[in-house]
């Protein structure tokens, strides 16, 4: 098991692990309430790449990541992640539309 440090190099190293082998490629992610941390783990069965923190910024970058891997799984590996944000789609949703206060 190897514990990557820099998030970027995490990102881009299992976009790369999943497209080597998309059909047993494996994401697991755990939160630990009680110590506030986070573990990233992503297996193909050969090989295993975690990243921990303990940071809440990294929850958005963690999100990031889930849409990335969403859309590797949904549209196949070939896809240029460049693409991918998590923004748009984020914005692309309507708004929802509650009952609120009576003035």
């Amino acid at each position: 098991m190897v514990y990557i440090t820099s998030w970027d190099e995490f990102v881009e190293r299992t976009v790369q692990l999943f497209r080597a082998d998309p059909e047993s490629t494996r994401y697991c992610m755990k939160y630990r309430h009680c110590d506030g941390k986070l573990v990233l783990k992503v297996t193909d069965n050969k090989e295993c790449l975690k990243f921990k923190t303990d940071q809440a910024q990294d929850a958005k970058k963690m999100e990031k990541l889930n849409n990335i891997f969403f859309t590797l799984m949904a549209r196949g590996p070939d896809v240029d992640i460049s693409e991918i944000s998590g923004k748009e789609q984020i914005e692309a949703q309507p708004a929802k539309k509650g009952r609120g206060r009576k003035q």
